[in-house]
């Protein structure tokens, strides 16, 4: 907190000095995304550093809300202390929570309780279980948080034969939609079909983005696999024709499989 406060002072750093909380939101996300990706390497070094990078973006707005006399970090941290204790009561009072699940409904049960109190006491009225997320969550980190929050107070399918159900259901009302010339309807089947994937992640305590992260680095890696084979046989992918792709496709699944076994056997 000191350096950070030396670094903003005037005879500080100039950068520093012209960064807002506005302008920080940016650092604050490629940050956050660092970590996962060293949480992915299995690097502890790095893991350690891009922790300290993620902690120096709460630390500059911590500054920078003390600079503005709004609160300090002194505050943030008796903020989050306070929180944990609250919904805490099978660890700090006489609540019993006997596994994880009934854990998380206490928690759930509790944050609404706050959400009541903070929604009553600026007038809004009665509060909603799914109030509280971010506008500025990405679409899928938001179906995912919406179907986690229903789950915890029971509405949710039976097993994941259900769900595999609907998923196929709306994949039939997609295949149906494309025969319409209603772009809007057909986004809206696009929508239901990539909701109910979320919520097949969730059924299984997988995080959708970080499971779409891998698919996406896993497609990245074949894709370059097969402007390699192309550019060893002396063509480039756009002059190759639709079977031949196709054929790269599938030796760049081949040549992933066979780099993944010989990592294993290492």
């Amino acid at each position: 907190m000191a350096l950070q406060a030396r670094l903003r002072s005037p005879r500080g750093c100039p950068w520093d000095r012209e960064q807002t909380h506005e302008s920080l939101r940016t650092y604050l996300l490629e940050e956050t995304y660092e970590v996962l990706e060293a949480l992915d390497s299995g690097d502890e070094g790095k893991l350690a550093d891009e922790l300290g990078d993620l902690l120096l973006q709460i630390v500059f707005h911590a500054q920078l809300a003390r600079e503005a006399g709004r609160f300090d970090m002194d505050e943030v941290i008796e903020r989050v202390h306070a929180k944990l204790v609250r919904r805490h009561p099978h660890v700090f009072g006489d609540v019993k929570a006997h596994s994880s699940a009934q854990v998380l409904k206490n928690w759930e049960q509790l944050k609404a309780e706050e959400r009541h109190a903070e929604s009553t006491a600026k007038g809004k009225g009665e509060a909603s279980l799914l109030d509280g997320l971010p506008k500025t969550l990405p679409a899928l980190l938001e179906a995912y948080h919406l179907t986690r929050r229903a789950a915890r107070v029971g509405f949710d399918w039976d097993d994941i034969g259900g769900l595999l159900e609907k998923l196929r259901e709306e994949t039939g009302e997609l295949r149906e939609a494309l025969s319409r010339a209603d772009r809007g309807h057909l986004e809206e089947e696009v929508g239901d079909l990539l909701f109910v994937a979320v919520n097949v992640a969730r059924f299984l305590s997988i995080d959708p983005e970080i499971a779409l992260k891998k698919a996406n680095r896993k497609f990245t890696a074949r894709f370059k696999q097969m402007e390699q084979q192309a550019a060893r046989q002396g063509r480039r992918l756009a002059e190759t024709s639709k079977d031949d792709l196709e054929n790269l496709w599938e030796a760049s699944k081949g040549s992933a499989l066979r780099v993944t076994r010989s990592s294993g056997e290492k």
